[in-house]
């Protein structure tokens, strides 16, 4: 690593760490009702849309009527996405002439973009037309991600309120969502996008002729809109197939920094969000520095990974699969960052990373996406494991567990307990199932513990709603469409459910005063607790499974064998 390298990784956590608080403010403000700078700007779009959809943002749920509105939302979002695939050849703005999308790879991208998953099995540019990636695509960028903050602010009312069971509107959090947070900075960071050279226009593929002497299509395409807010919404679906390692998309090393740091900026914020209207900032910045411990922890060995040299390779670095303009630095720190954040873009292929880079990638995704994750899951996600580091610390000295005064009794720990098995079941069920069947042994692109990895990150990447994948498992068959699409609604709903039930149950209880007995959740004691809870819940659960693939792998090319 050069002394650049380390300037931009400083000033990457530097600008990541000091626009927490900034953002984190000011989202607090808009779900607090209180009165922020574009409220004037998209106040009136606000009020045109509670009138559309005959909703009154005043009148608060339960959290059985909140998440009953979450589904149905989602559920018409899928229905919509779905259709407009399969009628795409009759639909406008298809200058390509594009075919409709199969059945079930139609399934698999309507519940990837509406669980903001993000996964595909297909080559944007070759299968999906102007029409589908801006309506179907890149809405629900904006509505899936703003369904997971609706679910944190929720979570977040259970929280901070006493003995009530009305956590608001679904409507009103979703809307303002997207109206205040989403909106705005996507317009801006697309207009960032477009200066420094990422496409946006409606213009038919372009043909032109090599150096060569050979015909090479262009694609165009409204790509920088997209661009933003799946970066920004942390959905990470691709324009183009190379998704951030295509020169459309991802230009310049500016382009490269500025979209790496939107991939964890609201997830990092949202954590001092969650401070301000708790009515702790000090909880937030907890949450926020056992995130960030365990994100440069991973990146470290990444870095270490990737820059020792192996005889194999001739005692080079590994240069296989990264993009050349980026180099090794961005590549891992793009790798770290976007598996960590429930992202899913790539700016280089997870396949050609080595075996550690590789199952650091993995681990991100399998402890549940709890690491900054996606905006509002990665920390609803966290706070479930929150609860049982609490839980167990409570068994621990002999008290009953508290968190923010309100007592952890065996609901909420069921309730958590379920949240953390689901995407693990996903995980280790179906990739056992793809290891051992024909159908899913044949879109291997390599034999051994490599291939083992393949179909482990591939199950990972689906439960914990992330979309990267190894780039070496051929996902468009029947089997893998459904099996994947199956695996991102476990990995979304069945987290989501559980904790909307615990938001409900903890809105309902008093809230105790503190005493001398009080066990504090934020100090560094709890943040060691809450690390060492996530990585032996969350992380050994799959160590069995990574035994036989990345660290198996990583042995046998120490003793010069491949695959």
């Amino acid at each position: 690593m050069t002394s650049q390298d380390f300037i931009q990784i400083l000033l990457f956590f530097a600008l990541l760490i000091g626009l927490t608080p900034a953002i984190g403010n000011y989202m607090s403000k808009v779900f607090l009702g209180q009165k922020h700078f574009m409220l004037p700007v998209f106040g009136w779009l606000e009020e045109l849309t509670y009138k559309f959809i005959g909703v009154n943002p005043e009148e608060e749920t339960n959290w059985k009527l909140y998440t009953f509105s979450l589904l149905q939302f989602n559920l018409i979002g899928f229905v919509f996405v779905f259709l407009i695939q399969l009628f795409q050849g009759y639909l406008p703005l298809n200058p390509a002439n594009l075919p409709n999308v199969s059945w079930h790879s139609a399934f698999n991208t309507a519940v990837s973009f509406v669980t903001n998953t993000n996964w595909q099995g297909y080559s944007g540019e070759t299968t999906l037309s102007y029409f589908v990636q801006m309506m179907g695509l890149t809405v629900q960028n904006f509505v899936s991600a703003a369904t997971g903050i609706a679910v944190l602010i929720a979570l977040i009312k259970g929280l901070s309120r006493k003995t009530t069971d009305q956590l608001g509107n679904f409507w009103a959090d979703i809307t303002r969502s997207t109206l205040y947070v989403l909106l705005p900075l996507s317009i801006i960071f697309a207009v960032v996008l477009v200066g420094q050279g990422v496409v946006q226009n409606f213009k038919t593929y372009e043909t032109v002729q090599t150096l060569q002497g050979a015909t090479q299509v262009i694609p165009m395409g409204p790509a920088a809109s997209q661009i933003a807010i799946k970066q920004i919404g942390t959905n990470g679906g691709g324009f183009f197939n190379a998704n951030s390692a295509h020169p459309f998309e991802n230009p310049t090393p500016i382009s490269n920094f500025l979209e790496m740091l939107f991939i964890l900026l609201i997830p990092a914020a949202l954590t001092y969000t969650y401070g301000k209207m708790v009515g702790s900032t000090r909880q937030g910045w907890t949450i926020f520095t056992a995130m960030m411990i365990l994100l440069i922890i991973g990146l470290s060995i990444s870095l270490y990974a990737e820059y020792s040299t192996n005889p194999i390779f001739g005692n080079l670095h590994l240069m296989e699969g990264k993009e050349t303009r980026f180099g090794i630095t961005n590549s891992v720190l793009w790798s770290t960052a976007t598996s960590a954040a429930s992202n899913g873009s790539v700016n280089a292929m997870h396949d050609s990373l080595s075996a550690l880079s590789g199952m650091v990638a993995m681990i991100n995704l399998m402890l549940g996406e709890i690491i900054f994750g996606g905006v509002g899951a990665g920390l609803y996600g966290i706070v479930i494991f929150i609860i049982l580091t609490v839980f167990i610390a409570g068994l621990m000295v002999g008290r009953t567990p508290e968190y923010l005064g309100k007592k952890i009794q065996k609901f909420e720990v069921q309730m958590a307990m379920i949240a953390v098995l689901a995407p693990n079941i996903v995980i280790l069920l179906f990739a056992a199932w793809a290891s051992v069947t024909a159908s899913g042994l044949s879109s291997l692109n390599n034999a051994g513990p490599h291939g083992l990895s393949e179909i482990l990150y591939a199950y990972a990447s689906a439960a914990g709603n992330n979309g990267s994948a190894f780039a070496g498992l051929n996902a468009n068959t029947v089997f893998y469409n459904l099996t994947i699409g199956i695996g991102m609604l476990i990995g979304r709903f069945g987290i989501i459910i559980p904790v909307m039930a615990i938001a409900g149950s903890m809105a309902q209880k008093k809230i105790t005063p503190t005493s001398a007995g009080t066990f504090h959740t934020d100090n560094w004691l709890f943040i060691g607790l809450l690390i060492g809870v996530i990585l032996i819940v969350g992380g050994l659960t799959h160590f069995p499974a990574l035994a036989l693939g990345p660290i198996a792998e990583h042995l046998l090319m120490k003793n010069g064998i491949t695959f």
